[in-house]
């Protein structure tokens, strides 16, 4: 069978990859185009486009950025139409991908969309659009399947959270990174795009100094320059920088600031105490006040329906503000234990039983054998 994936973010190539694994191992015949990165490639896909090229965050950097998202979408079409293949395979990335999806439907190719988009927050409005192009839509959050049954008349497939698979082999390795044996350390997670580090890094930075006793280190994510990375950090600051290896930097941490977004998931499911620390464009804020209909930024706080990790978020987030809450979680046993609690029912909440990827992999199987 021929498979035409598209990922557009570092945390789809993570769980695309695992999907290519899992459909060859299901068909050893797959052929299998992608847009996603180097993860994706390396699972086997023939990589057309890298995410680095095409993760645009916010209303206003997606306006500045059009231009370049139309042509993409354009370039997208033109490449399925020449691979040709049995099924279109939408990964998370809604602006983009409901597009594709809608003329791929309309194209008569069947479309199967991995990890839903978050149209509970925001969107609503494309439900309906959806419904008509997406053939299985497959939920990784547990409160997905009930909101799109109840709200929508709408049976979806809940197949349970695709980190669960990544962490479970991460938590019991040994620590791999040497230079950081031994140290109280703190974990700084800036981002994975260069708007979002250049707003957030600083003020991760600026509590340094409070913490006397610890040892700081700041994971870069892949695909980031070493160059302008390093220019970030101030002279003096005996700050680790640690390259593609952000799971063995929290296994050794105490805490962790994270920015807002997939790394709060991952951090919790590590059992690593955590600041969600968010700062964006104004304009962006703004609009998303008025149109997002969540409590909470964090996907922890999101699926437990309260706030189990703290969230500091735009003017919120300084210096003042990120040491207190660092401190209780360093320094407050009660806080510490309840945050284990929280911790361990929020894995069992996410815990189906079975490989997420494995289970999408199925009924994709299923989906093109009916």
């Amino acid at each position: 069978m021929r498979y035409y994936i598209i990922a557009g973010e570092a945390s789809g190539d993570l769980h695309g990859a695992n999907l290519i694994k899992a459909i060859k191992a299901k068909d050893a015949d797959a052929t299998i185009q992608c847009w996603g990165g180097d993860l994706m490639q390396a699972a086997g896909g023939n990589l057309v486009k890298h995410y680095r090229t095409l993760a645009f965050m916010g209303f206003v950097e997606v306006l500045l950025n059009l231009h370049t998202i139309l042509s993409n979408i354009s370039f997208c079409k033109k490449d399925i139409e020449a691979f040709k293949p049995d099924v279109v395979i939408c990964i998370d990335y809604p602006g983009f991908n409901l597009r594709i999806a809608k003329w791929a439907k309309q194209k008569g190719l069947k479309v199967i969309y991995f990890i839903a988009p978050q149209v509970w927050a925001w969107k609503e409005n494309r439900v309906p659009a959806m419904r008509e192009s997406i053939d299985r839509l497959l939920c990784i959050l547990p409160f997905e399947k009930k909101y799109f049954k109840d709200r929508w008349n709408w049976e979806v497939d809940y197949i349970g959270h695709p980190l669960m698979q990544v962490l479970e082999s991460q938590t019991n390795l040994p620590h791999p990174i040497p230079s950081l044996q031994g140290q109280s350390l703190i974990a700084l997670l800036p981002g994975s795009r260069k708007q979002e580090i250049l707003k957030k890094l600083p003020v991760m930075l600026s509590v340094v100094k409070h913490f006397p006793g610890y040892h700081f280190a700041v994971a870069q994510a892949p695909g980031l320059d070493d160059t302008w990375f390093e220019s970030l950090i101030p002279n003096g600051q005996n700050i680790h920088i640690v390259k593609g290896n952000t799971y063995a930097l929290l296994n050794h941490s105490k805490a962790a600031l994270v920015t807002s977004g997939t790394a709060t998931l991952e951090t919790a499911l590590l059992n690593v105490p955590e600041v969600v620390c968010y700062k964006g464009n104004p304009i962006t804020l703004y609009l998303a006040k008025r149109f997002v209909k969540i409590k909470f930024i964090a996907l922890v706080n999101l699926i437990m329906d309260r706030e189990v990790v703290k969230e500091l978020i735009q003017e919120n987030l300084n210096t003042k503000n990120v040491v207190l809450a660092l401190k209780q979680l360093l320094e407050d046993p009660a806080k510490q234990a309840q945050i284990q609690a929280d911790y361990a029912a929020l894995k069992t909440a996410l815990y189906t039983g079975e490989s997420a990827t494995e289970v999408a992999a199925a009924i994709i199987w299923e989906e093109l054998h009916k």
